[in-house]
């Protein structure tokens, strides 16, 4: 068994991520390649019962997503002080990643609700079917949310080579604040 988690180990520190943090960070990364994964399916092998059985899950895992990225936030800014410095550029693109993560999912949800469809992610209601669609939004939706969504891949890709490649001042390497918390 083993030994339980120190407060210390679950708040972030300068030095790395915390329980908390890195938790977060590992759930929506396998979330994102699995929705990354649906997508793509659906453009290369549409009317497929693997497409139906990616597509299936892909409205309801983007609202989970939308939650967690919204928790992360919340847990990044209640950590703000004691988090790793990442420097301004890499904090600029984590900001970018954040605001992606949170205007794709939205943008999702938006398109739902302007075809007058019902919302019930994983069985829960968020807004009831109406008659009316309401076509400027679809058409908004539409334009935006795939390519905004292909935009995040290209920059998660970017994200990742850098954590490999980044080290700090003293030859550590940047990954493992993410990976070991220290």
């Amino acid at each position: 068994m083993p030994p339980p988690v120190s407060p210390s180990g679950v708040m972030d520190r300068p030095d790395g991520y915390g329980v908390v943090s890195r938790s977060l960070h590992w759930l929506m990364a396998a979330l994102l390649a699995w929705q990354f994964t649906s997508a793509a399916v659906r453009q290369l092998l549409p009317e497929t019962p693997i497409e139906a059985f990616f597509w299936s899950t892909h409205t309801s895992l983007g609202f989970l997503l939308l939650i967690l990225v919204l928790l992360r936030g919340v847990w990044a800014l209640v950590n703000l002080g004691r988090r790793p410095d990442s420097g301004l550029l890499a904090g600029l693109g984590h900001l970018v990643l954040y605001l992606l993560m949170i205007a794709i999912p939205t943008l999702g949800i938006l398109r739902a609700y302007a075809r007058g469809r019902g919302y019930s992610p994983f069985g829960i209601p968020v807004f009831s079917p109406r008659d009316q669609e309401i076509e400027p939004l679809v058409e908004l939706a539409n334009a935006w949310h795939g390519l905004l969504g292909w935009t995040l891949l290209a920059l998660i890709v970017g994200h990742i080579g850098m954590a490999f490649l980044h080290r700090r001042a003293d030859g550590r390497r940047v990954l493992t604040h993410m990976t070991k918390g220290s």
